[in-house]
C-alpha cells in the first residue's frame, strides 16, 4: 500500500468525499473522531458507510473514535468495506491486538501511536503486531493537552524539545517494525512554502509519508516524499557497482566511499520507486 500523502476529510462532510479523492492523495481518511462533533456522529457513519459502498481509485481508511470510549464499535462496522482502519489514542500493540480481535481480516490499522503520556513507553511494542498495520503515525496536538503543555511548538511552528523526542521515537518505532513511517499534519494551511520545508524534512530524516489536511497539500506532500531522479540515478549506481563487486565491502563511486548501509539505503529507495511504478 503506498501512502506519501494520506488525505483526512471529515465522515460528516459527504460532500467533500469525492474532491478528496480527486486530490492526488495516495489515500483519504474518512473521519469519524475529532472533526465530527457528538451529535453527528450517527450521520457520519451512515456517509461513511454508504461512500465505501462504491469502489474508489485510492486506498480509504476510516479514523475510528478511541476503543476506551462508546463509538468505536459502531465506527468498525461501517468501515468493514475500507481499506484499514486509523486507530487514534493507541497505546501500543495491546491496543492493536484488542482491535483486531474486532475487524475484518483485510483491514489493516495505522496507530496514531503518541497521544497519551503512556503510548510512548510504548513505540517498540509494534512490531508484535507488524503484519496487521500499514504504518505508524504520530500526533502534536493531543498529547501536550494531556500534559497540561502550553503547546508542543514554538512561535516558529518547530517543535519543543519533548515532541521532537516523541517524533523521533516514531521515526524509529515504524522502523524498528518494518512498517511505513508516517509524518503528522502540517496545520498551517496557507504556508506552502513552510509544509515543503516540513515535508522534505521528513523525507530527509526517514518518514515515508505524512498526513494532510487539506487537498492543496497534496502536490507538495507527494513531491517531498517521491525519491528525485537524481536520488533514484545515484541508488541505481551503488546497486549496479555492488553487484558488478559481489565481493566487494566497500566501493568508491562518485567520489566516495560507499559501503553496506549506503547499498541498503539504495535499495530502500529503487524499491519506493518500483511500487510508486
Amino acid at each position: 500500500m503506498r501512502l506519501r500523502s494520506l488525505l483526512f476529510v471529515p465522515g460528516d462532510r459527504r460532500d467533500r468525499f469525492a474532491k478528496a479523492e480527486a486530490s492526488g492523495a495516495d489515500a483519504i481518511i474518512l473521519d469519524l473522531e475529532d472533526s465530527v462533533s457528538t451529535q453527528a456522529k450517527e450521520r457520519a457513519r451512515e456517509a461513511v458507510a454508504s461512500h465505501l459502498a462504491n469502489t474508489a481509485p485510492v486506498h480509504r481508511l476510516v479514523r475510528i473514535n478511541p476503543v476506551d470510549g462508546p463509538d468505536w464499535q459502531q465506527d468498525l462496522a461501517c468501515a468493514v468495506r475500507a481499506d484499514g482502519i486509523v486507530l487514534p489514542k493507541a497505546q501500543g500493540a495491546a491496543t492493536v491486538e484488542m482491535l483486531i480481535a474486532h475487524m475484518a481480516p483485510h483491514l489493516r490499522v495505522l496507530p496514531i501511536a503518541t497521544e497519551t503520556p503512556q503510548a510512548i513507553f510504548e513505540l517498540g511494542s509494534y512490531g508484535r503486531v507488524a503484519e496487521r498495520l500499514c504504518g505508524l503515525s504520530w500526533g502534536a496536538e493531543d498529547l501536550p493537552a494531556a500534559v497540561g503543555a502550553v503547546s508542543s511548538r514554538h512561535p516558529d511552528g518547530s517543535f519543543t524539545a519533548p515532541y521532537e523526542k516523541v517524533r523521533s521515537l516514531t521515526l524509529f518505532g515504524a522502523h524498528a517494525a518494518g512498517v511505513a513511517a508516517i509524518e503528522t499534519v502540517y496545520p498551517a494551511i496557507d504556508d506552502m512554502e513552510g509544509l515543503k520545508s516540513y515535508a522534505l524534512r521528513g523525507a530527509y530524516d526517514g518518514f515515508t509519508g505524512m498526513l494532510a489536511i487539506h487537498p492543496a497539500q497534496v502536490p507538495v506532500i507527494n513531491a517531498a516524499f517521491t525519491p528525485s531522479e537524481a536520488q533514484v540515478e545515484a541508488a541505481r549506481r551503488i546497486v549496479d557497482a555492488f553487484a558488478a563487486a559481489p565481493d566487494a565491502g566497500v566501493l568508491r563511486i562518485d567520489g566516495k566511499m560507499v559501503d553496506a548501509p549506503h547499498l541498503a539505503q539504495a535499495r530502500k529507495i529503487l524499491r519506493r520507486v518500483e511500487q510508486d511504478g
